[in-house]
């Protein structure tokens, strides 16, 4: 079955920086609009950036200014850069968003199991 896979999460420093990849599994899949969200122990999840299917980028206030979503042309893969990254930063990430069945065209929302981003020092 598809899924979205998150990868690149781990433990850094106050101050320092991580790259997140969403990637759907298999082939024959395109990403339009994709979501990054996360969520610590005892808060709801929130939503901490987006980019939509024609490419526009958006921010929680949050992260804006640190953070930048993009997605590749080929529309293979979403990355989330985190620069400057503080302790309440600190979560589980997930990606959310629609994938495209180039042979039929259907359209799927799907959530990754999350990657946990620790900043600490």
């Amino acid at each position: 079955q598809v899924q979205l896979v998150e990868s690149g999460g781990g433990l850094v420093q106050p101050g320092g920086s991580l790259r997140l990849s969403c990637a759907a599994s298999g082939s024959g899949f395109s990403i339009n609009a994709m979501d990054w969200y996360r969520q610590a122990p005892g808060k709801q999840r929130e939503l901490v950036a987006g980019i939509t299917n024609g490419g526009r980028a958006n921010y929680a206030d949050s992260v804006k200014g640190r953070f930048a979503i993009s997605r590749t042309n080929a529309k293979d893969t979403v990355y989330l850069q985190m620069n400057s990254l503080k302790p309440e930063d600190t979560a589980v990430y997930y990606c959310n968003g629609d994938l495209v069945e180039k042979a039929t065209m259907l359209i799927m929302n799907y959530w990754g199991k999350g990657t946990l981003v620790t900043v600490s020092s």
